[in-house]
């Protein structure tokens, strides 16, 4: 037994002090906000979703999302049956995974009455399954913005009613970047319709600068999808984007988009959504874990 002498008490207690006198900022800035990192489907929609899951667990991951069904798995479509919609939720469940979000194929080429209840009936099954947030990819052909823009406006409030938060993605078109994102805001015109920033896609669609296009539209953020994306030129000097790779090997500035949606005060996920996809789950998986180590990494330094 080890006895507490004056002289250990009294230098015990003085680092005490000196350590409460220290900026509660130097601590935080140590630990880097503490925002969600999870990591949707997308890399895996060749193998099986039982697959899909167990890499996501085996990478590190405590979230996931619904982003990209496949011809087995419609997730929350309007064709899923309420067996499926059961079965897919307890899959994700028995993983001790949480799911934060599901997509929504919203159709605007539909007749308006048809396209408003086939995207409820994905709001209702997005219920079902639990989500937080339902995505949307924006409409990219002119002559049916008029069209989205309604649609959105009913699922905003449709949304809102079962606790569901409505987002839109960066995705070229009518949600290319800052100046058609803040346009959609405003025509919808609803609370519940948010923004899911992709720094990947701004580049990808548009070549702008994407820490530059978050600055206006950063108070609608709520979700970040994260993905990297390199350009190259061709011969005949058109553009050529990836975004199925690793992280740090493209043009997105990671460390400089954190610290602008830190400055403008998000606390939402990060949700990993690309990574080089291998050969196998197994290699696919790998690059997978190491996309979210890197992003731990940059975190840590915001």
């Amino acid at each position: 037994m080890h006895t507490l002498t004056r002289r250990h008490f009294l230098a015990a207690s003085s680092a005490v002090a000196a350590t409460a006198l220290l900026p509660r900022s130097l601590f935080a800035a140590s630990a880097g906000p503490a925002w969600p990192v999870g990591c949707f489907n997308r890399p895996w929609t060749k193998w099986s979703f039982d697959e899909t899951l167990d890499a996501i667990k085996a990478a590190g991951y405590t979230h996931t999302g619904l982003l990209t069904p496949t011809a087995a798995d419609p997730f929350t479509g309007s064709a899923a049956t309420p067996e499926y919609l059961a079965a897919l939720k307890q899959k994700i469940a028995a993983r001790g995974l949480k799911l934060n979000m599901t997509a929504l194929r919203v159709n605007a080429g539909l007749e308006l009455f048809a396209a408003i209840a086939d995207t409820r009936k994905q709001i209702e099954n997005g219920h079902t399954v639990g989500v937080e947030f339902a995505l949307t990819f924006g409409e990219d052909k002119p002559e049916r913005y008029e069209n989205y823009f309604k649609i959105m406006a009913d699922a905003a409030a449709f949304a809102e009613e079962r606790g569901i938060k409505l987002v839109m993605k960066p995705h070229g078109g009518g949600s290319g970047a800052s100046a058609e994102i803040l346009a959609a805001i405003k025509i919808v015109g609803h609370k519940n319709f948010k923004i899911w920033y992709d720094a990947g896609n701004i580049i990808y669609y548009t070549g702008k600068d994407p820490v530059e296009e978050l600055k206006p539209i950063v108070q609608h953020v709520t979700g970040f999808c994260a993905k990297d994306c390199s350009v190259e030129i061709d011969a005949a000097g058109k553009r050529k984007p990836d975004v199925m790779i690793q992280f740090g090997a493209g043009k997105v500035d990671f460390p400089a988009v954190f610290q602008a949606l830190k400055a403008g005060g998000f606390n939402g996920p990060v949700m990993v959504e690309c990574c080089k996809i291998g050969a196998t789950v197994a290699e696919t998986t790998a690059n997978a874990k190491a996309n979210r180590d890197f992003l731990t990494k940059v975190l840590a330094g915001v």
